[in-house]
């Protein structure tokens, strides 16, 4: 583990329109690591932005991927080639429609489960074995409870207030998903995370 590289992606869209939006909550809980460590994710490298910092005795690329959410494992790839890592050191943080808002579940493989984002790294990665931090945003419901905002436009609008407090909540158990999985893995990572806390 000591001086071992690790890379931690977060999922998302650039551009100042999606800056608070549920899709980019990768790109949120990355900057708020950053920025709890000194540090901001303000880089530019291979179509990614990305900084270098030292967490836990390991060091450490946080990157969120500027090419737009269905492809960002065209970005990833070429970190993980250009530094040479190696997919068991590599964790990605994303929003999950099937967790409650604020839920965090620490994954190690799976699919997609429609989600563009985690399809284009597994594409590109040649692998579905990636750990995963599932970060939850719930599922869009209607006004009278009834009918249901479309998906897409649900994902690319901004959090309610109760629901960004509810995120920003969450940024101690995922420091403490990040020191697990640097320090034990992706095993005791989820053994140490997964149900704490409902969403």
């Amino acid at each position: 583990m000591a001086d071992s590289l690790y890379l931690f992606v977060g999922l998302g869209n650039p551009g100042d329109q999606y800056v608070h939006t549920r899709h980019n909550v990768g790109f949120m809980m990355l900057d708020a690591l950053a920025a709890e460590q000194g540090a901001e994710v303000n880089r530019s490298k291979m179509q990614g932005r990305y900084c270098r910092l030292r967490l836990h005795g390991a060091q450490a690329i946080l990157l969120e991927p500027q090419t737009y959410m269905n492809r960002s494992g065209e970005c990833v790839r070429r970190f993980v080639d250009y530094f040479n890592i190696p997919l068991s050191r590599v964790l990605v943080l994303h929003d999950d429609l099937d967790l409650g808002c604020g839920r965090i579940k620490a994954v190690a493989r799976g699919g997609a489960g429609g989600h563009n984002g985690i399809k284009s790294l597994v594409q590109h990665l040649g692998s579905a074995d990636i750990a995963r931090l599932k970060i939850g945003i719930s599922h869009p419901r209607g006004v009278d409870g009834q009918g249901r905002q479309p998906v897409e436009r649900y994902v690319l609008s901004p959090f309610s207030p109760e629901q960004r407090q509810q995120i920003e909540e969450r940024l101690p158990l995922v420091q403490e998903a990040i020191r697990l999985f640097i320090q034990e893995g992706i095993g005791p990572c989820m053994n140490g995370i997964n149900g704490r806390g409902a969403g």
